[in-house]
């Protein structure tokens, strides 16, 4: 055996061993997370077990299995220094502790291994369906008879002892069956899923991966070629993570499950020792937990091949990329969770759907094609619409929460990035039926009627508002499930709604709790979109985060007639001054401002970062870099105190408000950390070059199309001579724009 890597780990948290056990479960279960060659794995089946007692076997018994070890202690048993390196060893129930230490700081394992359900000792979990689960109890049999009957060499490497050399006292191991899946491509034709027996020795500080294959008559057994393990060791007050290779001379790199050794002695050991010290978890569950992986991966190639055209025909000003492979990513995930929930309920007829506020339409797109009879609807039409054809439904309205809203025939609301509808989707589900479910995926933070305002400042405003939506869907009555996408995204947490909490016979009660929910939250103070948090109103209680059981409060809340103004009853309306979204989106970041407002404003700032300097009104010749005054630096706080409170009024209308203004205006100014600093253009040559070549040729073709600043305005001119500034000095270097790229016309 050989070590092919070794980390040394700072601890200032005191967060060994328990971290290190925490980066074991991300590897063990999320492999994904390191090696993107993979879609992830699925953990079979778990057990305790114990490593066979046996005296030292005579060098004549071994079998030629196992590779022997090296002369002198085996790798990884010694320190650096030359002493012997200890193992994190401890009784049992200290071991015990240690477990609990690493898995209280992981995320929520999947569900095949939660209290309760399949997947502890001694009891399998039944597969996907594409690959039979496998008895793991007479597998670690097996491997333990093997071991007992001279594969000593393994023997000593599960233990970390030397071959031949009693192992110490029996302790409890824990054994795990896995199957790990490779992203499915058509240009990768080892794509095959492979097993592995994962052997987690807490005492020892150990955990040991063992690939299976299958023999003649089909049954699993360990073989010995591609064996590694990761090791935890300790040595004064230095904590270890090494890698250890059982037969190196035996390793297969396939590129894809068993990568070469190199990657594992360097990058995974990377971050396996950065994992270990990270000092608390995301707070949000696994990606796919409530879904087959195997299915979804499948799913997602046949998707991403079958649409990737769309890439080359996208119309819109969005990143076509980005929201194509994002929409066929969520349609996959979809479709599988649909599939599973037909084979649950043991229904053939595919689910119906309407996705409110589609956007551009593709995930209805993919949907209706695939077979699921449904629609989209938003308030404002999109070029894309037309290229979908006549068996795509898209229609172009507002939804407002009213009776009249209401879809009885429908099995699932959808409701991707859905700003403003996303708290009333859950609302408009349980009314329009019993049998209708729902899916949000929420990005934007919006309450029922304007923005959400957090209430607890412990948590992040995503977690808060996703506690939120979750609080909407109990008080609605469904059980809220919450699961992780991968999209490229980083609003990717989904909340579904399959099933209620209570009998169809208390639809009534329930609805009463609804609407009191509702219009309890209307008590809460609201702010428009783009200013900051309105003050609380005394005495008010608003949800259930400031109830001490974290339940809604029924008593003292408004009765259901409570809050409605008599146009709003009349109307139907649930809670009046709900505004859903403009059709025309005005443009709000500070584009549209009249331009000599906004020169006034670049002036003034300019101006207070040089110190009070006159800023010059013609053009200037350039001055000598080294007496070229760069000014000084302000904070965006500093900056605001010194303009006019008409100017700051006009701007917090904009999103983003002086922030957004001064970063348009990159040629002048650098905002960095929060503080804005005139910007000094010796030293964006650095920079270029650490650009992607796409920017450096968009740079070269908006080469002298704009006049320069500095040239026009700073008292000392440009600090670059004019041949190596970007910007025209004066009108005769100007040069033409580049021609803008066609547009296809508005329908």
């Amino acid at each position: 055996m050989a070590e092919v890597g070794r980390a040394a780990i700072r601890d200032p948290g005191a967060l060994l061993p328990g971290g290190f056990w925490a980066a074991v479960a991300v590897w063990l279960e999320r492999p994904q997370v390191a090696n993107k060659r993979l879609c992830g794995v699925r953990l079979e089946s778990r057990r305790s077990a114990a490593l066979p007692r046996t005296e030292a076997c005579d060098q004549e018994k071994r079998t030629e299995a196992g590779c022997g070890p090296e002369e002198g202690p085996g790798p990884g048993q010694r320190s650096p220094e030359g002493d012997p390196g200890t193992r994190p060893s401890a009784d049992l129930k200290e071991s015990q502790n240690w477990r609990q230490q690493g898995e209280a700081k992981r995320e929520a394992a999947p569900a095949s291994l939660l209290p309760g359900s399949p997947g502890q000792p001694g009891e399998a979990v039944v597969g996907e369906g594409d690959f039979p689960a496998w008895d793991l109890d007479s597998l670690w049999d097996d491997f333990s008879r093997s071991l007992v009957g001279g594969n000593q060499d393994m023997l000593a490497f599960l233990t970390g002892s030397e071959a031949g050399s009693q192992p110490e006292a029996q302790h409890e191991l824990d054994v795990v069956l896995r199957t790990v899946i490779p992203k499915r491509s058509p240009r990768c034709l080892l794509s095959a899923p492979r097993r592995e027996m994962v052997v987690r020795d807490v005492v020892n500080g150990t955990v040991t991966f063992l690939p299976l294959e299958e023999d003649d008559k089909g049954k699993l057994k360990v073989k010995m070629s591609n064996v590694y393990q990761i090791q935890l060791s300790h040595n004064k007050e230095e904590w270890f993570i090494s890698v250890l290779i059982f037969c190196p001379e035996r390793w297969h790199s396939d590129g894809i499950v068993y990568p070469k050794v190199a990657w594992l002695g360097e990058e995974l050991l990377a971050k396996l020792a950065r994992w270990s010290v990270e000092g608390r978890g995301s707070g949000f569950k696994s990606t796919l937990s409530l879904i087959p992986i195997m299915k979804y991966s499948r799913t997602y190639q046949e998707l991403k091949e079958k649409y990737r055209d769309m890439v080359k025909v996208w119309p819109e000003v969005t990143d076509p990329e980005k929201f194509v492979y994002e929409d066929v990513a969520i349609a996959s995930y979809l479709l599988v969770l649909w599939e599973e929930e037909r084979a649950e309920r043991g229904v053939t007829a595919k689910q119906s759907f309407v996705d409110l506020g589609c956007g551009n339409g593709l995930l209805v797109h993919i949907l209706s094609s695939e077979g699921h009879p449904g629609r989209g609807i938003d308030v404002r039409r999109r070029k894309i619409w037309d290229m979908y054809g006549p068996q795509t439904r898209l229609e172009e309205d507002a939804i407002t929460p009213n009776d009249r809203t209401l879809f009885p025939d429908v099995d699932w609301l959808i409701g991707n990035h859905s700003d403003e509808l996303t708290p009333w989707i859950p609302l408009i589900a349980a009314r329009s039926s019993y049998s209708c479910r729902f899916f949000v995926l929420p990005c934007c933070f919006f309450d029922f009627v304007g923005r959400f305002r957090r209430r607890q400042s412990e948590t992040t405003q995503y977690r808060g508002y996703l506690d939120f939506i979750t609080e909407v869907g109990l008080t609605c009555g469904f059980h809220v499930e919450e699961d992780c996408l991968r999209i490229p995204s980083t609003k990717r947490v989904c909340l579904i709604g399959k099933s209620r909490t209570y009998p169809p016979a208390r639809e009534s009660f329930m609805d009463e709790q609804r609407t009191r929910y509702i219009h309890s939250r209307q008590s809460c103070p609201v702010s428009p979109p783009g200013q900051g948090p309105a003050p609380p109103v005394p005495g008010v209680a608003t949800s259930s985060a400031d109830r001490p059981d974290g339940h809604p409060d029924g008593h003292g809340a408004p009765d259901s007639g409570a809050g409605r103004v008599p146009e709003a009853q009349a109307a139907g309306l649930w809670l009046s001054g709900f505004h859903p979204r403009e059709k025309a989106e005005r443009v709000r970041n500070c584009a549209a401002l009249p331009r000599d407002f906004i020169d006034q404003v670049v002036l003034q700032v300019a101006h207070l970062l040089l110190g009070g300097k006159q800023m010059s009104t013609g053009s200037s010749q350039s001055g000598p870099s080294e007496t070229w005054n760069r000014g000084g630096s302000l904070s965006l706080a500093e900056v605001a105190s010194e303009l006019d409170k008409g100017i700051l009024q006009r701007l917090k209308r904009e999103c983003g408000g002086l922030q957004t203004l001064l970063r348009n205006h990159r040629q002048v100014f650098q905002v960095l950390n929060g503080r804005v600093h005139i910007r000094d253009w010796r030293e964006e040559p650095l920079r270029k070059e650490a650009q992607p070549e796409a920017r450096r040729r968009q740079s070269s073709e908006a080469f002298k199309t704009r006049l320069c600043w500095f040239f026009t305005h700073h008292p000392d001119g440009c600090v670059l001579p004019p041949d190596r500034c970007p910007f025209a000095h004066g009108p005769a270097e100007l040069r033409p724009p580049p021609a803008a790229k066609k547009q296809r016309p508005s329908p």
